[in-house]
């Protein structure tokens, strides 16, 4: 081994820092521990026996492409059921403005690629998606946060921060927004909010990345439409993904842009990875094609509202006076607030001895803000084990209040 890599390494790589969320699910193997630290979908939701039948099929009647390469824009059947599936919606989409990528992490790394140099500045919530502060931070982006509300990032305050900017004569690259379950808070964005949001891009020259991971996981309330609906003029990058949707390990996911950004992409993805992986594209678009989707989806839905109502009822009838938490209409998690003299990273000690896990959420502020709070996952574990998770969450709180 070379002395001196430290020496040789790349800007970028020296950038690079470990997952938190990766780095405390090690920790958190222990069988007796109950672990609301991932964002992850629940086995209950993987369609087992319909992917068998699926997968099947595909092997027997297509095994030559779909053991194959395949176009770095991606299976030309995903993206035109992804695309009338948009169509639907309100959009006024084609092929042209699609390209499946390896779930939507991929998004996040390819479009700072295409739009970073070192020193730009990228604007996001307080707190925001943690995937995406660190992908934008390995390209160099300066991150500036803007505080969000119980309607999302805050308006006032991005055209504050915009006009600043302004006056010095910088231009941020993009605004990164999740207005659909925020994660880490689960807020849902307002119509309003987001039109005012776009306006302010428009007005300042700016893209916005619309992250949309959870969208159709909805258990309550009216879907709000997309800010690349609403936009209508390209000012707007969506990122989907079937990571909650469909199943987390196909890495499926795809981004929504005007199709001079996706040509942009589409040389940068085959600068890292050719193409997504061809079988699991075709075994996505026949299970869209056989209708198994929709269902599968309606029922995984449901298994989520029950698991998110027993933990808000249990939250209402453990946690002490001074805690606060969001109760989202979907999504995957609860947002913590804790009093402000508490520390998560403290709390996180406690914790782990009453065998209960969450991710401290300081790793979600991009200026190191929130020691007071933390996020809570609800769709993997049971009702039952959600329900316990939050009686031994609240006996560590209890040790710390004052």
């Amino acid at each position: 081994m070379i002395n001196d890599l430290e020496q040789i390494l790349s800007a970028s790589a020296k950038r690079m820092k470990r997952s938190v969320i990766r780095e405390l699910l090690k920790m958190t193997q222990r069988p007796e521990l109950i672990s609301f630290a991932g964002g992850l979908p629940s086995p209950e939701s993987f369609p087992v026996e319909q992917l068998k039948q699926v997968v099947s099929e595909v092997l027997d009647t297509d095994s030559a492409r779909a053991l194959q390469y395949s176009e770095t824009e991606g299976d030309k059947r995903l993206r035109e059921i992804l695309v009338n599936r948009y169509r639907k919606s309100g959009l006024n989409v084609s092929l042209n403005n699609l390209i499946i990528t390896t779930a939507s992490q991929q998004a996040l790394d390819l479009i700072p690629k295409i739009l970073v140099n070192p020193g730009d500045k990228v604007i996001c919530g307080l707190p925001s998606y943690l995937g995406g502060i660190s992908a934008f931070a390995v390209y160099g982006a300066d991150l500036i946060g803007i505080e969000l509300d119980d309607q999302g990032m805050r308006a006032d305050l991005l055209e504050q921060k915009l006009e600043y900017l302004k006056s010095k004569g910088q231009k941020p690259k993009f605004i990164y927004v999740i207005p659909d379950f925020q994660n880490p808070t689960g807020i849902c964005m307002p119509e309003k909010r987001r039109i005012e949001i776009i306006e302010l891009a428009r007005k300042y020259g700016v893209l916005i990345v619309e992250d949309s991971p959870y969208r159709e996981v909805r258990f309550s309330g009216q879907p709000q439409r997309t800010m690349y609906e609403l936009d209508g003029t390209g000012q707007v990058i969506l990122l989907g993904t079937m990571s909650k949707i469909f199943v987390p390990g196909f890495r499926l996911g795809w981004v929504l842009a005007h199709e001079n950004i996706i040509d942009k992409l589409v040389v940068a993805k085959q600068n890292t990875d050719l193409c997504t992986s061809s079988f699991v594209q075709k075994i996505a678009a026949l299970y869209f094609d056989k209708g198994y989707f929709e269902t599968n989806l309606a029922r995984t839905n449901s298994l989520y509202k029950e698991k998110r109502d027993a933990m808000v009822e249990a939250f209402h009838k453990y946690m002490p006076q001074g805690v606060k938490w969001t109760e989202p209409e979907g999504g995957l998690f609860l947002f913590v607030t804790l009093p402000d003299y508490m520390d998560a990273e403290d709390l996180f000690k406690i914790a782990i001895d009453e065998n209960v896990a969450f991710v401290p959420g300081t790793v979600f502020y991009c200026n190191g803000k929130g020691k007071n709070t933390l996020r809570i996952n609800f769709s993997f574990m049971s009702k039952e084990m959600n329900v316990e998770g939050t009686r031994r969450l609240a006996n560590a709180i209890k040790h710390l209040i004052r």
